[in-house]
């Protein structure tokens, strides 16, 4: 019998639905990952996710294994080089973002002992379980996303508007928005 699955990944190339299949919804709990997201969310602004996806080991590559320190301390230098990497979406302004957002990043953790610690405290800890029937169902953005895109804002973040903010949650996991036909939404569920 064929899985059914969230409508989003069909008619996709193998990594999109790879990557629906075992990571979109989990929640992660993992400061590393969390900033591999932001990069990639951020780099999304505009574009399909399928386009970031298909240049994720390029990103991973140009951006020191998504180390946020070492992302920090990238020089101008390093960014004249990177739009030079075509592993990436060239844009100046999302990888300028990426070099803030590495510096910011690093403010929260030491703020809040982990980025972990602060965007979970967004949706009280626990994810949202949302009973999607149809993708249209689907908002764009929630009150969660609004108020840590505000946060983030105010903290110096770029590239953190709340329907990427939205996007960031769906990823990892703070909400769960498979559907509910989909097989990973009752898998998703219990790992929360």
């Amino acid at each position: 019998m064929q899985k059914i699955r969230c409508s989003w990944c069909l008619n996709s190339f193998e990594e999109y639905i790879t990557y629906h299949d075992t990571e979109w919804g989990v929640p992660v709990h993992n400061d590393q990952k969390h900033f591999e997201f932001l990069i990639l969310e951020g780099a999304q602004a505009g574009l399909s996710w399928a386009t970031v996806l298909k240049k994720r080991e390029g990103y991973r590559h140009a951006f020191a294994g998504f180390n946020p320190a070492q992302v920090a301390r990238f020089t101008s230098e390093k960014i004249a080089e990177l739009l030079q990497f075509e592993g990436i979406i060239r844009n100046k302004l999302k990888v300028k973002a990426s070099v803030t957002n590495a510096q910011k990043f690093l403010e929260v953790q030491q703020e809040y002992g982990s980025f972990d610690a602060y965007i979970w405290s967004f949706v009280q800890g626990k994810p949202i379980i949302n009973q999607w029937k149809t993708l249209h169902q689907v908002p764009a953005t929630s009150a969660e996303s609004d108020a840590l895109s505000k946060d983030l804002k105010q903290r110096g973040f770029k590239f953190v508007g709340s329907t990427i903010m939205y996007a960031h949650m769906q990823a990892c996991g703070l909400v769960n928005d498979h559907t509910t036909d989909c097989f990973r939404y009752k898998q998703v569920q219990k790992l929360t």
